[in-house]
This record gives C-alpha cells, structure tokens and sequence, in this order.
C-alpha cells in the first residue's frame, strides 16, 4: 500500500500501544478492550499520560476497524471474549526497524535519535546510534515518507523526528523556546557524542579539579539529620550486611571522597569505596584514613576477596554520567558479583533530560548529568534478574539547595 492512513492523536495511541504490547508481551496478545485501555493510559514510555476511558477506546478500535488497521478475533475462556490487533504493520510491510521507531513515535511524540535508541530497545535491537540515524533517513525518503525531521530547537543538542501519520501534538513538535532546563525528550545519549573514553576522561577531570571542595562540601552532608531518608536506608543496608543470613562485605562504587562509605564503615560495616577519580580516592583516604578505599571502575568490578560475593553493592549517584543505553551493561556488572541474597541499592536524580555544568564549586569543568526516568530503572533492574524490587522518589530538599527529585532503589539478588 502506498497511501498513509491520517490518524488522530487517539488513533496515534490506541494503534501504538497494540505494536507495542505484540512484541513486549505477547502471552497477552491479542488485547482485550480493557487490556487496550490500560495500555494507553500507562504512565511509563507514554508522552503525554491519557485517561482514555471504555467508550473512547470502544470507539477509536471502531474507526481503526473500519480502516483495515486493526482486526477482532475471539478468544474461548469459559466465554467468548472479543480481541484485537493491528494489521497496519504488515498492510504497510514495515520493517521491524521502522516498525520499533514507528512504535515509540506513534507513543512519545518528537525523539532525538538515541532518545529512540534506547527507548526501543525491547523492540528492535539497533547496535548504535548510526544506525537508528541510518533508518530514520530511509524513512523519511520512502515513498511516501513515514517520518520527517524537525528543526533545532533552542538549548536543544540535537534534532527530534516525528512520525507522518497524522498530526503531532504541537508540544512535541513545537519549534517555539525551549524552558531553560532540557525538556522530556532531550537526546540523553549526546553523552557519547565523542564517545565513552572522552567522557571518561572529562568525568574524571571534572571531578579531580573539584575534589578538595567538593569534599570540604559535603562530606557531613549524612549527619546531623540532614538527609533523614538516605540514612534510613543506608541503615537497612547495614542492618542488612549484619544479617547472619545475608551479611557480608559491601562495597560503594563511586564513593567520592569516601563519606557514605564511612558511614556504613562507623555502623560495623566491612565496607569498601571505589572511584573512578584518583583525586577522589585521595580525598576519602585523607579524611578517612582507616577505611578502605580504591581507584576503580564500576564497570569492571570484582568480587571482594573475603567472600563469595558482595552483600550489597551500591551506587550511590554513579551512574549519572552514563548513557540510558550503557545502563544494561553497568548494572549487570554490579549484579554479578554479588552473593547469593545481596541487594543493589542506586541512587540517581530523576527525570529524562541532560544538564551540563560548566562550572561546580568555583571550578570550570564539563561535566553532563543524565536523569533517569523510575520505570526505565526499574526494568532494566528486572531484566538483570534481581527480584524484591523497592523504589523511593523523594522530592528536592530545599534547605540543602536541593533542584532535583531523587529516585532510590533497592534490590535482590535471588
């Protein structure tokens, strides 16, 4: 077929949550009316959030109906239950790259290439980057073309694509100003634009050139009350760690200059930290001279050499400078060398933007923050296998100068 159908923004929905769910959950494919409906209005990878109720979807599936893009079949479970499906992926004969990138822009709007790289990831594996970029340009020179690309926005790092099947909400494809912090959507795998050894490098360098300060600034930032929800949960960690069942070791991986890390190690603790930055590790051992504390990298962590395996492993704010699509990786790395029962426990800000900081403490530096959406971190925590799955949004803490929500979670090594 040659003629693109013109869907509304319900159809837009209704349609990308049926080629969602055939791929990501298709034990329960084809989908009820009540299925669809929860579907659409799901507050994860859905931009914006909808309150579609029974009549709506009942009618939207009716128009697709009479449009050939969706079909009904019945289900026998005691009684006779109606279902649906898309049928507009093979009447178009889409690939099943155009089919994922389709997908989420049918679901999120506008997207930046790696925002759809890493938000397709359950769809289509694309291996970087390029080649999202690669069949968004085939795409968009199809006959007709399914997408188009929009112009810059400003502040924005990139440019975001829409899909041509109907009308786009102008708060997705707007070119108007952008607010002055990075809206849903920006492209949180420009982190790699150099790649990752360069923004290795700049972390740590950002990092060294505020070591001193940075550690003069906040390493009492766990006394006195001033963070009660942290210490709550650093104290199950070492009630955790004590545990004749589950104790052990734990280590911090990106411990900074070494304060969470003592303040396990002050509780009984055997705990060990581990930077990436030198200065850093120079910093902890300063101020805490009889902990233990190494130059190290997350990525690459081993087990430690009193036990099976770490009782808990924590990454405490270290992940932030990471791509969504390094994620998997890092946290399968801190997920393997836990013992049997230890937790993971992260700590990242909340959110789906970029922000730089060209200066922190007085210093020049280049340092890019990404924020991470709660139910991208807690799928992918699923898909490393760990169960018992805890996660804590807290808003910001003023008094402490505060500007971000925080997301804590925690969880099981089965």
């Amino acid at each position: 077929m040659s003629d693109l159908p013109e869907l509304t923004a319900e159809e837009q929905r209704v349609l990308g949550s049926l080629l969602e769910k055939e791929v990501t959950v298709p034990g329960s494919y084809p989908m009820s009316v009540n299925a669809v409906i929860t579907a659409c209005n799901q507050s994860s990878s859905r931009e914006p959030v909808t309150d579609y109720d029974e009549a709506t979807v009942h009618r939207v599936l009716r128009a697709l109906k009479e449009q050939d893009l969706v079909a009904v079949t019945w289900q026998d479970s005691g009684r006779r239950t109606l279902k649906y499906v898309q049928t507009i992926a093979a009447r178009h004969e889409w690939a099943p790259d155009e089919r994922a990138l389709l997908t989420v822009l049918l679901l999120r709007g506008a997207q930046a290439p790696g925002a759809l790289k890493t938000r397709t990831e359950r769809l289509h594996a694309f291996a970087d980057r390029a080649e999202v970029e690669a069949c968004l340009a085939r795409m968009a020179t199809a006959e007709p073309p399914l997408v188009i690309q929009q112009p810059k926005r400003p502040r924005e790092q990139d440019h975001r694509w829409i899909h041509l099947l109907g009308p786009v909400e102008a708060s997705d494809a707007s070119t108007g100003p952008a607010t002055a912090s990075a809206e849903p959507g920006s492209d949180r795998e420009s982190v790699l634009a150099a790649g990752a050894e360069a923004r290795d490098a700049k972390v740590r360098a950002s990092y060294g050139a505020v070591a001193v300060a940075y550690a003069a600034a906040l390493t009492d930032e766990l006394l006195d009350d001033k963070q009660p929800f942290e210490t709550w949960l650093l104290d199950r960690v070492i009630a955790h760690a004590a545990d004749e069942r589950t104790g052990g070791p734990v280590v911090e991986v990106g411990c900074g200059p070494g304060h969470t890390t003592a303040y396990l190690a002050a509780a009984g603790a055997e705990a060990t930290g581990i930077d990436l930055t030198p200065e850093m590790i120079e910093q902890a051992r300063e101020r805490f001279p009889e902990g233990r504390y190494e130059v190290g990298d997350l990525r690459r962590l081993m087990r430690p050499t009193t036990a099976e395996g770490w009782s808990a492993v924590l990454a405490w704010y270290s992940l932030i400078h990471l791509a969504p699509s390094e994620l998997p990786e890092a946290i399968a790395s801190l997920v393997r060398p836990l013992a049997p029962g230890g937790w993971l426990v992260l700590g990242m800000h909340c959110g789906s933007d970029v922000r730089n900081n060209p200066t922190w403490f007085e210093r020049e530096i280049d340092l890019d923050f990404v924020f991470n959406e709660p139910a991208e971190v807690v799928a992918l925590v699923e898909q490393a296998g760990l169960t018992e799955i805890e996660w804590y949004r807290r808003g910001p803490i003023r008094a402490r100068g505060e500007t971000t929500e925080r997301l804590y979670v925690v969880a099981r090594k089965a």
